[in-house]
């Protein structure tokens, strides 16, 4: 009788042990952009450059390496109105952005090689939906949301600066 119980006890354990291990995979995050990595180190010292909206000058952070690009505006918890992040690619390619551990909303201004805003794209923080270029283009913009909008520039607006003189 002994024996019994104590298979019968080992079989209970067993059952519990497998219950539990599925609660806590069924109750553990699912791996959104908000619990997937590590808060990091937002870039702050990037090369800057000028452009020019109109009236508007903006102070641009310039990413232009694999490396910076990667990162962009990541963990940054806000920027002043005037400043934004240009990104500069090699080759005008359709170019898709998301905002994976970027917690201020933005808006992404996609730019042909003469600084003409192509298409603009508002984007969620801390979301993996992706928003791509509607052609191929070398230069991204990206700005607090609605910043182009509250100054009326949409597609077809020519953005002024030394990134966009012919190379």
């Amino acid at each position: 009788m002994k024996m019994y119980l104590t298979h019968r006890t080992s079989v209970t354990q067993a059952l519990f042990s497998c219950a539990a291990a599925l609660f806590l995979t069924c109750a553990a995050p699912t791996g959104t952009a908000q619990t997937r990595e590590a808060p990091g180190t937002p870039q702050m010292n990037l090369p800057r450059t000028t452009i020019r909206a109109g009236m508007f000058n903006i102070d641009a952070q310039v990413a232009s390496t694999q490396e910076t690009r990667a990162t962009g505006l990541m963990w940054r918890r806000g920027m002043p109105q005037h400043e934004g992040m240009l990104f500069v690619f090699d080759q005008a390619a359709v170019q898709c952005f998301w905002m994976r551990n970027t917690p201020s909303p933005l808006t992404a201004a996609f730019l042909a090689d003469d600084g003409t805003i192509v298409n603009l794209a508002d984007m969620t923080p801390l979301s993996d939906d992706s928003h791509c270029s509607a052609k191929p283009v070398r230069f991204v913009l990206e700005m607090n949301q609605g910043w182009f909008a509250q100054r009326g520039f949409k597609a077809g607006t020519k953005l002024v600066g030394d990134p966009f003189k012919a190379r």
